[in-house]
């Protein structure tokens, strides 16, 4: 493709070099650039992209964009003849050269973000499981892995660049899809990583304490998903889909209306998409979903309160994209179960073990009611035993919070290492210890994670409920600089394995 039509409709402020040139591809990666490369040399959170332009034209760069107008001028001097602009911002003009280049698959699909803290994932694998058995072809895009119209990939990012992002668009577009689900993280939407997207339905779950090392404050935090609503990515979505018994959900939906997007509000008791008669199990949950266009009988594998909302975002999400209402209840009996939340691990031991990505206070907090209601549920009551830990290099301020919440609801707690990374895992523990002290709970400690999980599993009697939090679907442990394989799953089918219970270790 020329260099005029990648560059169609990117803002410009300076250019250098010759005007034409022939681009085959849009990089920010230096070390992905090859012959024919557009490499955008961008302001990153830590590094600077234009101190890596030399080695993009020594790979084969046709031309070089960067958003470091002091470094502009140098850059000319030393490539003088190669086609040199300058723009303002880096990503939005990363997201139009590759929209460009691939030549707008964002515009052939239906387009649903989800964000909040928490039921992201889950909120998109519903969504994504009623397009679907509606007969759709779609794009998936979250924390656990990339859908492209049937074909399973892995996740490096919750959500990727613009650049990916768009590319898995194209492919999908061209193996037929004419949806796209995707999670969006306030990382991405703070740096104009979905920036010009054009969002058909946007979904928000909730919010509560977390990436508060990047954000700083709450406020700054719910600015950041305020974007998706606002208009800000360049249009407001068509419809806001909003959970209205979150407080900073009746905010969002007041800022989506003056925006122009059409509110769909929804909450277990209030909102136009609301939850009655509900029954929960540990193998699955029922509900009547009442909602604008009429009530139906929800029956799903999945359990729990915060799975009701969940089911009710994604329901008035697949009714606002043109589903029926038996398309939605049709999708919804379809998704077994999502990788790493809630997922139990049965070896035909008399307890029952819970694998969870619950890495929040609030999502820790959730996922120990549903264990506490079923423990209580039984003619003989069980306990609730919970391990959890906390993730090196990231938000410090709730590793109390996550404390006082794991001990808050269990019977007895093991704290351990999560995903270190560049921290201490003993100084990370020693963060947690004083809310675990002040819920009174009876605890644990142990540092390694394998071991602790086997010493929890030795203390589980009949008819207790185990929790592993934290790292729910990852298959890694990042100690220090290193991914260590690990995956929660599999070591407590392991565990169990060794105490004797001799079933196949599936989860579900």
């Amino acid at each position: 493709m020329r260099l005029e039509q990648v560059l169609h409709e990117v803002n410009v402020l300076s250019r250098s070099g010759p005007a034409t040139a022939e681009i085959r591809s849009v990089e920010f990666d230096s070390r992905a650039v090859g012959k024919g490369s557009l490499f955008m040399a961008m302001r990153g959170g830590t590094v600077d992209g234009s101190q890596f332009v030399d080695a993009a034209v020594a790979a084969g760069a046709a031309a070089v964009a960067t958003d470091a107008a002091e470094k502009f001028a140098s850059l000319v001097e030393r490539h003088p003849r190669l086609p040199l602009l300058l723009v303002p911002h880096g990503r939005e003009a990363l997201a139009r050269l590759a929209s460009n280049l691939y030549n707008h698959p964002e515009e052939l699909l239906g387009l649903s973000g989800v964000t909040g803290t928490n039921g992201k994932t889950t909120t998109a694998f519903l969504l994504d499981a009623m397009l679907r058995e509606a007969g759709r072809k779609t794009v998936l895009v979250g924390t656990i892995e990339y859908h492209v119209a049937g074909d399973v990939r892995a996740s490096p990012h919750t959500t990727p660049e613009s650049r990916d992002l768009l590319q898995l668009f194209a492919e999908g577009t061209q193996l037929g899809a004419t949806e796209a689900v995707m999670e969006v993280s306030s990382h991405a939407l703070e740096q104009g990583r979905v920036h010009g997207l054009p969002f058909d339905v946007a979904i928000f779950t909730n919010l509560t304490q977390d990436h508060l090392d990047y954000h700083q404050t709450m406020q700054q935090y719910f600015k950041a998903k305020q974007r998706l609503f606002d208009g800000r990515l360049g249009a407001p979505p068509r419809i806001a889909v909003i959970n209205v018994e979150d407080d900073h959900g009746l905010e969002l939906a007041l800022r989506s209306r003056e925006a122009g997007a059409e509110l769909f509000s929804y909450g277990l008791g209030v909102g136009e998409f609301r939850a009655s008669s509900i029954q929960l199990r540990p193998e699955g949950m029922q509900f009547a979903l009442e909602t604008p266009w009429g009530s139906a009988e929800i029956h799903s594998e999945l359990t729990g309160r915060v799975n009701v909302q969940n089911m009710l975002a994604a329901a008035a999400a697949a009714l606002g994209r043109g589903l029926s209402l038996q398309q939605v209840v049709d999708g919804a009996t379809a998704l077994r179960h999502v990788p790493g939340r809630f997922q139990t691990v049965q070896s035909g031991q008399p307890f029952t073990v819970v694998v969870d990505y619950a890495h929040t206070d609030d999502a820790l907090r959730n996922l120990i009611a549903v264990a506490r209601e079923f423990a209580d549920a039984q003619p003989k009551p069980g306990r609730v035993l919970t391990l959890f830990g906390c993730g090196g290099d990231r938000d410090r301020a709730k590793r109390p919070r996550m404390g006082k919440a794991a001990g808050a609801g269990s019977d007895l707690c093991m704290l351990t290492s999560d995903n270190p990374r560049s921290e201490q895992p003993e100084a990370i523990l020693d963060d947690v210890l004083p809310g675990l002290r002040e819920s009174g709970v009876r605890f644990l400690v142990e540092v390694d994670r394998a071991t602790a999980i086997r010493r929890l599993l030795r203390e589980a009697q009949a008819g207790d409920i185990v929790l592993i939090a934290g790292k729910g679907h990852e298959k890694t442990q990042q100690v220090g600089a290193e991914l260590l394989p690990f995956d929660d799953a599999s070591v407590a089918a392991e565990a169990l394995a060794a105490l004797g219970y001799l079933g196949h270790g599936e989860a579900r």
